[in-house]
Parts: structure tokens; C-alpha cells; sequence
């Protein structure tokens, strides 16, 4: 056989190959993955309380906490989508930061597509990701896809696709399921209806590329700003209720407590602002290498941030 035959030969055999796997992955039922621990004989054993193991995230972007749980939910973008399409993954992790799944929405690609996930919320049982289609290459436009999972079994829900915009950064879901997204290049804040249609909400001042974006318990939209250290206020309707500052410009992370107190990390400067009702932002945390969309850990009372391109979550104990 000559050279050249045996190369077609092992291409038909890799094109074959990857044929039978996207068959078999189209087919097979989607699976959440397990806890930290061995297979023996077809039966799973859970690893022992007494270990601790970290580690497990990669290019997290966002986290969330799961009340029922009681775990964070972690993010992970993966690698770009032009290195590696659909390597988005989430992970569980413990109060301590150690890893309770590794991947439990990832462990298998049956049914799932998970590109390039930044901004997360969990709400009404469902996590919902800020996602996005594309971006495989030059010739190959992203486009923002909010995606969501169903808690309990981790399995793909839904999607939602907004056209008219290129990705969303953050997202926060209003008491009526209305996903809200920051769209930070054109500073414009996207309005996802439960049924999946898509308007622009907020544009321009005083937005200044918004960030992170959150509820706060009157249901009013709290969003930080990138571009300076506004923290700003908007009714549901969309008028500017208060500004506030916070410590350092160029945020990203916004956590709203139930008793009003917001909680603002820069990723640009490395610190987090405590603002307390009526009070000006002060520092409770700094030099925080690349802190992203944090979240409140309500089961430990305690901030994770995930530290994007350094692969770990930061955690902050409240006082």
C-alpha cells in the first residue's frame, strides 16, 4: 500500500471515528455529573468528608449560589471558542472552595451547548447562563444566546437568542422572569421577556460600558459600571432611582444583600467596595488579581469571585 493510501486510510478511519461518536453522542440521554469519588464495579463511591480537593475551574467568568444545594455554582468559559467550540462547563463547589463536582453541566456533550458562558443567575430552579453562538473565527459573528438549566437534574431547559447583540456580559432575571443583560462595548441594557423577545431597555449616560447587573429586593435594577465607579439604580420602568460610587472604577461583580448593602468588585483595579444604605463605598478587600462576577454565598455569608484567566474563585468572608 502506498503512502498516500495509507493516509486516506487513517483520515476515513478518524472521519468514521468521529462520526460514530457524534452519532452515539446525539443518541445517548444527557447526564449531570457526580461528586468527587471512584467507580468500583459499576457502583459509585463518594469521596471521603475528610478530603479537601481544589481546583476545577477554568476561565470563570460568574458563579451563583444554590440555595437548595447550599453549593456555589461556578462557571466555566473553558477555552475560546476558536481554540475549542462548545468548552463551556459548570462546576459545584463547597463554602471552603473545594470541589463538590468538577463538572457537573459538561461531564458529556449529549444535548448540550455551552460556548463561550459569562454572566450566570440561579432562579426559579433554573440556572441561567449568559451564553453565545459563533465566534469560531474571523468570518464567524457571535451572536448572545441566554441558555438555561434545569437545577435538579443540571439537564438543558431552553434558550433564548437575541440577534441584535454580540453577547451579553451579566445578566439579572426580574420577579417576572425577565432576563436583563449588559451588553458592555455599546453600553446598552438588553430586556429578554419569558417568551424570548428581545428589546433594548437602557441605553447611554449615565451608562458608562455597565458591567455587572443585579435585582435588588424592591426588584429595582442595580448595574456597575466598567468605564468609571458609578453604581447606579433603575426602576423597572427605567428611570434612574440613585447613583453611588464605588471605592475604584472599572467594576465588574455586583452582589445586593437583602438589607441593601452592595457589594462592587473591580477587575480592573483588584478591590471590593462595600456600600451600606446612606454610606460612601469603602474597601473591604484589595488587589484581587482579575475579580469578576461575584456572587453571595448566603450558606457561609461570605463573596466568590471568580479570578477569570487565573483558573481559581477568591473567597471573602463578611462580617
Amino acid at each position: 500500500m502506498s503512502f498516500a493510501s495509507v493516509l486516506r486510510s487513517l483520515a476515513f478511519g478518524v472521519v468514521s471515528t468521529l462520526a460514530v461518536a457524534a452519532q452515539s453522542a446525539a443518541q445517548d440521554p444527557f447526564t449531570a455529573g457526580m461528586p468527587l469519588g471512584v467507580t468500583v464495579n459499576g457502583e459509585f463511591r463518594p469521596m471521603s468528608d475528610n478530603v479537601k480537593v481544589y481546583g476545577a475551574v477554568v476561565n470563570a467568568e460568574s458563579c451563583s449560589y444554590d440555595p437548595v444545594r447550599d453549593l456555589i455554582v461556578v462557571v466555566n468559559r473553558g477555552v475560546n471558542q476558536d481554540q475549542v467550540p462548545n468548552d463551556g462547563f459548570i462546576s459545584l463547589m463547597n463554602h471552603d472552595g473545594s470541589v463538590h463536582t468538577s463538572r457537573w453541566i459538561g461531564v458529556n456533550r449529549n444535548g448540550l451547548i455551552l460556548n463561550h458562558p459569562l454572566g450566570s443567575e440561579v432562579w426559579n430552579g433554573r440556572l441561567y447562563v449568559a451564553d453565545r453562538d459563533g465566534g469560531t473565527s474571523e468570518s464567524d459573528p457571535s451572536v448572545s444566546v441566554i441558555r438555561w438549566f434545569d437545577m435538579d437534574t443540571g439537564a438543558p431547559a431552553g434558550e433564548a437568542r437575541t440577534d441584535g447583540s454580540t453577547g451579553f456580559n451579566d445578566i439579572a432575571l426580574g420577579p417576572d422572569g425577565t432576563v436583563y443583560g449588559t451588553e458592555t462595548g455599546t453600553s446598552r441594557i438588553f430586556a429578554v421577556s419569558p417568551s424570548g423577545e428581545s428589546r433594548i431597555f437602557l441605553e447611554g449616560a449615565p451608562l458608562n460600558r455597565p458591567n455587572g447587573i443585579a435585582v435588588d429586593g424592591d426588584g429595582n435594577l442595580v448595574i456597575v459600571n466598567a468605564g468609571d465607579a458609578g453604581v447606579l439604580t433603575y426602576s423597572p420602568g427605567g428611570d434612574v432611582l440613585r447613583t453611588e460610587q464605588a471605592a475604584q472604577p472599572g467594576s465588574d461583580g455586583i452582589a445586593v444583600l437583602e438589607d441593601g448593602t452592595k457589594y462592587v468588585s473591580s477587575v480592573q483595579n483588584g478591590g471590593v467596595s462595600r456600600i451600606r444604605p446612606g454610606q460612601a463605598a469603602e474597601l473591604i478587600a484589595m488587589n484581587v488579581p482579575s475579580a469578576a462576577s461575584m456572587c453571595y454565598d448566603a450558606g457561609a455569608n461570605q463573596l466568590a469571585i471568580p479570578l477569570n484567566p487565573n483558573n481559581a474563585v477568591a473567597i471573602i468572608p463578611l462580617d
